[in-house]
């Protein structure tokens, strides 16, 4: 807990966000859509529903990937793509996916394993020195969009445990912020994981 605080001040909190054109978005998404679907909602559990997700958070980590300091396998496949876009055309493809109705999941109905995914999540485990996950992305999960952490209620579960045991890991290292999930995932057990996965996917508001 006290790592993860001392690490948080360290980031500066940004400047207010230019918003994009939703309908210029729209635009630009047909490379998008074999994975994220029409609609933002993932195809597959361990690609991530883009849908409702805040603007600066998309905006954020596509520029990551359109610079390399964010690698994926899947998302190789359009690198050279993102490469050709202005700032301007990402911005307006983060508003587009922003405007769509994000998705609700349904958490396996495990009672431990909730007990455990709600415990950590909203409380953390002092003792571990696991922060609450409410503390940046609120109680119902939906982030925080004026500093860009990302809206995780509905979230696919897949993606939810690679995001975290790649952070866990340290693979997962673009951006400042990447270094506060480095922190708070350092101590989580993969049974940790799981059980958070499966909460925040339950999770709506």
């Amino acid at each position: 807990m006290i790592a993860f605080n001392t690490m948080a001040k360290e980031v500066v909190m940004p400047e207010e966000f230019t918003t994009g054109n939703s309908e210029k978005g729209s635009e630009l998404v047909a490379t998008c859509v074999a994975c994220h679907g029409q609609n933002g909602i993932g195809l597959n559990s361990d690609w991530p529903n883009l849908a409702g997700q805040n603007q600066k958070y998309l905006y954020d980590q596509l520029k990551y990937f359109q610079s390399g300091q964010r690698e994926n396998v899947l998302m190789a496949s359009v690198t050279d793509y993102l490469k050709i876009l202005t700032d301007e055309d990402i911005q307006n493809i983060a508003a587009f996916y922003a405007e769509k109705n994000s998705n609700i999941g349904a958490a396996k109905n495990d009672e431990e394993l909730l007990a455990l995914g709600s415990q950590l999540y909203k409380a953390g485990d002092f003792k571990r020195g696991i922060p609450s996950c409410s503390a940046c992305h609120s109680i119902y999960g939906q982030g925080n969009d004026q500093a860009g952490f990302p809206a995780i209620n509905g979230q696919q579960k897949g993606y939810l445990i690679s995001t975290l045991k790649a952070y866990r890991s340290g693979e997962r290292n673009a951006g400042e912020y990447s270094k506060v999930m480095q922190s708070v995932s350092m101590n989580l057990t993969d049974r940790d994981i799981e059980a958070l996965a499966n909460y925040m996917h339950g999770l709506y508001q």
